[in-house]
C-alpha cells in the first residue's frame, strides 16, 4: 500500500500568531513548564478539544489533532466571535455589519480573535477513543490583550483583587439537574434556525420523584449516575455525593470546596461531560431550571463560599470565642452580597425560565433578600461553625454562567469586606425585599446598577444586548401565541432544555 506523502507549508503559520503566547507575556513560570509536560505527552494522544466558556456559560470548542496542538499551544488558535454575538436562541444579538456598540473594534465584521490554551487547565478524558485532551483557553484580542468579553478573565481579576488583600476565596459547588431517557434519536433540526430552536428532545422520566433522597429513587438512575460518579472522580473532579432529590429523576451533585477559578472550570467541565456521557447512553441530562415536563420540580446552583487569610489560614467567616455565630467578616460580606443583589442578579439567573423556580410561593426557593442562619428561604444562608463556616447563596439556576456568577459574589462580597457596599436605590416597599420576579425585572436592575464596576462596559453591553434579544423573542413568542397562562412555556423548552 502507498500513500502519499503531504508537505504543509509553515504549518505554524495557519493557526493563531506565532509565538503569541512569549511575545504578549502571556503565562506565569507555572503554565511554561506545564506547557513542557504537555508537549512531552502530546504522542501518546489522538486529538484535543479546545473550550472556552461564552458569555451564556456553555462550552464552545474546536477538536485539534495532537499534531496541530502543538503549534496551537504557544500560538494560539483562531476563533470566530460568533458566540460573543448569538443569544441562547442563535439569534445574532449583536449588530457586527454595522455598530456593535461594544467599544470593540475587531468585533466589527466579525474579526477573529485569539484563543490561548491555559496549560494548566489540560487533561486527558479518561476512556476515549481516539485519545482525546481537554483544555480551557483564555481570550485575547489580536495584539495581545485579554479580551474585554472572555468571563474568564472577569473571574481570574477578581482572584487577583482577593491576593492582593491577601486572602483567597473558597468556594464549593452543590447542583441540582435532571436525569431523562430519550424516547428517539430525532434531533431537533425541523424549523431550527436563527433565532428559532427545533423541538426539545422527547424524554421520559425514570421514576415518579417525590421522595425526597429515598434510597429506592436513587436506584431508579443509579445505572447512569453511579458510573458517571467514576467518571468525573478520574477527570479528577472532587465530586463528594450523588444524591436524588424531589422531582422524578432529579439529581443533586456536590463537590469539595476549590479555589475560585478552578470551582468555574470545574464547573464547565462537570455539565459538558455530563451531559456528553449520557447522550452517550441513551439518556438527557439537562441543568435547565424547570423544563416543561409533568411534576418535575426546579432545579437550582447553591454557591457555597468563604475567605481564608493567606497569611495565618484562618477562614475569616469562623467566630473567635464561644458564640458559634458568624464572624463580623462574614456578616460584612453578606452585607456586600446583600447591597449588590438585584443589580447582579443577572448573572446568576441569567434565562427566563430560571426565575420559574423563585416565585414566592415555592416553600424552598430562596425568595427573600436577606441573610439567616440556616433558614432555606432567604437568599443567604449561614452554614456551619468553626473552620467550616461559609455562606450559601441558594438563588443561582443551574446553567448560569459559573465564571459570572462566581465573580459577581466575589465582587460584592470582596466590597462588604472593604466597608464600601453602598447600597444601590432599588424598588421600594415590598419589592425590595424580594429577589426580582422576572428576567425583565432584573434586566432593568442589571442596566440600572453598577455591573461596569465588575465587567467593564464592553461585556455589560455584550450581556445587555444578548438578554434583550432573548426576552424579545419570548415576548414575541407570546403575543403571537397568546400564551400567557404562567406556566413553562414551549419556547422555553426548546431554547434551554437541549443546549442546557
Amino acid at each position: 500500500m502507498y500513500t502519499r506523502s503531504w508537505h504543509p507549508v509553515s504549518p505554524e503559520d495557519a493557526v493563531g500568531t506565532p509565538s503569541f503566547v512569549s511575545d504578549h507575556g502571556l503565562w506565569t513560570p507555572e503554565q511554561f513548564a506545564a506547557a513542557e509536560r504537555i508537549e512531552a505527552d502530546l504522542a501518546g494522544l489522538d486529538l484535543v478539544r479546545l473550550v472556552f466558556p461564552d458569555p451564556h456559560g456553555l462550552a464552545r470548542s474546536k477538536t485539534l489533532t495532537a499534531n496541530a496542538f502543538r503549534s496551537v499551544l504557544r500560538n494560539g488558535m483562531n476563533f470566530s466571535p460568533g458566540p460573543f454575538l448569538f443569544d441562547t436562541g442563535h439569534a445574532i444579538a449583536v449588530d457586527f455589519l454595522g455598530e456593535p456598540g461594544l467599544g470593540v473594534e475587531e468585533i466589527a465584521g466579525a474579526g477573529n480573535f485569539i484563543l490561548v490554551p491555559d496549560p494548566l487547565t489540560f487533561q486527558t478524558l479518561p476512556g476515549t477513543a481516539p485519545r482525546t485532551a481537554w483544555v480551557i483557553g483564555d481570550e485575547y484580542l489580536r495584539d495581545g490583550t485579554p479580551h474585554p468579553l472572555s468571563s474568564r478573565a472577569v473571574l481570574r481579576e477578581l482572584d487577583a483583587a482577593y491576593t492582593a488583600r491577601g486572602y483567597s476565596a473558597v468556594v464549593g459547588l452543590e447542583v441540582e439537574w435532571y436525569l431523562t431517557r430519550r424516547l428517539d434519536d430525532a434531533p431537533g433540526h425541523e424549523g431550527n434556525g436563527f433565532g428559532l430552536q427545533g423541538s426539545a428532545p422527547r424524554v421520559a422520566p425514570l421514576n415518579a420523584g417525590y421522595q425526597f433522597n429515598l434510597d429506592a429513587r436513587y436506584d431508579s438512575v443509579a445505572h447512569i449516575t453511579d458510573p458517571l460518579a467514576l467518571h468525573l472522580s478520574a477527570l479528577g473532579l472532587p465530586l463528594r455525593s450523588m444524591e436524588h432529590e424531589s422531582g422524578p429523576g432529579q439529581v443533586e451533585s456536590t463537590f469539595s470546596p476549590m479555589s475560585a477559578l478552578d470551582t468555574a472550570d470545574a464547573m464547565l467541565l462537570f455539565r459538558t461531560t455530563t451531559k456528553r456521557w449520557c447522550a452517550q447512553r441513551g439518556h438527557h441530562a439537562s441543568f435547565m431550571s424547570q423544563p416543561r415536563l409533568p411534576a418535575f420540580d426546579p432545579s437550582g446552583w447553591h454557591l457555597h463560599q468563604s475567605v481564608r487569610d493567606n497569611a495565618t489560614g484562618r477562614n475569616l467567616f469562623a467566630a473567635e470565642g464561644p458564640s458559634g455565630g458568624p464572624s463580623a467578616e462574614a456578616k460584612a460580606y453578606a452585607d456586600g452580597l446583600l447591597a449588590y443583589s438585584r443589580e447582579l442578579f443577572l448573572l446568576s439567573v441569567p434565562t427566563v425560565n430560571g426565575y420559574r423556580r423563585l416565585d414566592a410561593r415555592h416553600a424552598l426557593a430562596p425568595t427573600r433578600i436577606d441573610w439567616s442562619v440556616e433558614d432555606r428561604t432567604v437568599m443567604l444562608r449561614m452554614v456551619g461553625g468553626g473552620t467550616g463556616a461559609h455562606i450559601e447563596n441558594r438563588s443561582a439556576e443551574p446553567c448560569a454562567n459559573p465564571y459570572l456568577a462566581i465573580a459577581a459574589q466575589l465582587f460584592a462580597g470582596l466590597k462588604g469586606l472593604d466597608g464600601t457596599a453602598a447600597p444601590h436605590p432599588g424598588p421600594a416597599g415590598a419589592a425590595a425585599q424580594f429577589v426580582p420576579q422576572s428576567l425583565d425585572e432584573s434586566l432593568a436592575a442589571f442596566r440600572a446598577g453598577r455591573a461596569e464596576q465588575l465587567l467593564g462596559r464592553p461585556l455589560t453591553a455584550c450581556l445587555t444586548k444578548l438578554k434583550e434579544s432573548e426576552l424579545r423573542r419570548y415576548d414575541t413568542w407570546r403575543a403571537t401565541t397568546g400564551t400567557d397562562d404562567g406556566q413553562v412555556t414551549d419556547w422555553e423548552q426548546r431554547e434551554y432544555f437541549e443546549a442546557y
